[in-house]
């Protein structure tokens, strides 16, 4: 994993602890999202595989010493440090929520307990792997609602804003239940579904429609989905339909996508296709399937491509890595901002889930049964202690999850009142405490 891969301050910060004495003291670290984007009700926790494959692999190359020394901002770091970082390795503790859990604000994904050098530089990487794939399988989770039932296929690599961030949008929105991905690298590295046949060029470069049908059942047989819109669309129809099988079903990317539905049902009913799927794409979002869904259009899939691999109608949430715990020798500092609209709680934390309602508490306590503690230890000292679960696996826990929300939570517009979340006694006497000693 790149090291440099970060903010260039957390280097800095990194180096000034080194040189005031401070590396080996502790810090704990918590990730969390502060507030959710508009008409998020909850998140899904998501990017923990990432976060864990960067913590156990994380080295600085000589290269990148060089290039650190050579820096303007280094010129007055001893030596030492840059020594240091050769040998850096991450052999702190993590603590995370599993992968597809939902969450509400304030309410760690994950806790970071190191020394304080290792426990900063992992910052910028966390925030963003975690952040942006918690913010893609939540908008996933939205889609796959409004679907009831129907598949939701992301198709948004070629409009992601990278090709990396492609193939995590990928991974996240399988996470938050979409059924598959375009992304071909997803599939391999992730374990996931891949979909898609043909773009509107492949029925373009024949002379005729018939043929670039006719071609492509005869290269994908029973995977074939006819894009059937590229010049009329219920002619289209009709010409796939002549083919009979082998076929998946076809695809239409534009019109009034309820009514053609319906008239294209009707066609591959009257052709004795009755099996054969209709997916619908099309700059569509989970509003623009509610409204096909609630009005009942025969559409048995959507593929989703921009709406879900940016988020676009919420392409940021407000995640943060803030200091929570600091062990100087044998002092112990809780800490906290009182700041307005940023403030943070002292401490360590456990999340105690119940029914229907949770209990942020300090992560010391213990609560009677009834109640399930969701951040669990993954990696101390260093070592994996507990396998990370597979695309697959976190899947399944988001759509069970998700199932067992409150409905009201799992509408797609803002809930009133929210989700509760109570203190614990503990944590708000830890709280005042801590405010009276800043004061």
């Amino acid at each position: 994993m790149n090291a440099l891969l970060t903010d260039l301050y957390q280097l800095t910060m990194a180096a000034g602890y080194w040189c005031a004495g401070k590396s080996g003291e502790i810090a704990t670290f918590e990730l969390f999202i502060r507030r959710l984007p508009p008409n998020r009700n909850f998140i899904v926790a998501a990017g923990l595989q990432q976060a864990v494959d960067f913590l156990l692999n994380v080295r600085f190359t000589e290269e990148e010493i060089r290039y650190l020394q050579g820096l303007q901002q280094f010129q007055r770091v001893e030596q030492g440090f840059f020594d240091a970082l050769r040998d850096f390795r991450f052999t702190g503790d993590l603590f995370a929520v599993p992968e597809g859990t939902p969450l509400f604000p304030g309410e760690p994904i994950l806790t970071l307990r190191a020394p304080l050098i290792e426990a900063q530089i992992p910052e910028t990487f966390l925030l963003s792997t975690v952040g942006f794939q918690t913010l893609i399988a939540t908008k996933a989770a939205r889609m796959v609602e409004a679907a009831g039932g129907r598949a939701v296929v992301e198709f948004g690599t070629r409009r992601a804003h990278s090709p990396h961030a492609g193939l995590l949008a990928g991974r996240a929105a399988y996470v938050g239940g979409c059924i598959g991905t375009s992304n071909t690298l997803a599939g391999m590295q992730f374990e996931i579904p891949v979909f898609g046949t043909a773009a509107h060029s492949w029925v373009q470069s024949f002379s005729t429609e018939i043929e670039a049908f006719e071609r492509l059942q005869q290269l994908l047989g029973p995977a074939t989905t006819y894009l059937i819109d590229t010049y009329d669309t219920l002619e289209g129809a009709r010409r796939a339909a002549s083919l009979g099988k082998p076929l998946w079903g076809v695809r239409l990317d534009s019109g009034n996508l309820v009514e053609l539905s319906r008239s294209v049902r009707a066609i591959l009913d009257q052709a004795g296709l009755p099996d054969a799927r209709i997916m619908a794409t099309g700059d569509l979002n989970e509003y623009k399937i509610l409204e096909l869904a609630a009005a009942g259009a025969p559409i048995d899939a959507f593929g989703v491509g921009t709406e879900l691999a940016t988020s676009s109608d919420a392409p940021s949430h407000g995640a943060v890595y803030k200091l929570v715990e600091h062990i100087s020798g044998t002092e112990r500092r809780y800490t906290a901002k009182f700041s307005q609209d940023k403030s943070t709680l002292p401490g360590a934390k456990q999340v105690f889930r119940y029914a229907a309602h949770d209990v942020l508490a300090r992560s010391s306590e213990c609560f009677a049964p009834g109640c399930e503690a969701l951040l669990r230890p993954v990696i101390i000292k260093g070592e994996l202690v507990a396998r990370v679960p597979k695309a697959v696996e976190a899947r399944e826990l988001a759509r069970r999850s998700v199932a067992s929300l409150p409905k009201k939570l799992r509408s797609l517009f803002e809930c009133d009142p929210p989700y509760r979340i109570e203190l614990s006694p503990e944590l708000m006497h830890l709280m005042e405490e801590v405010r009276r000693v800043e004061r």
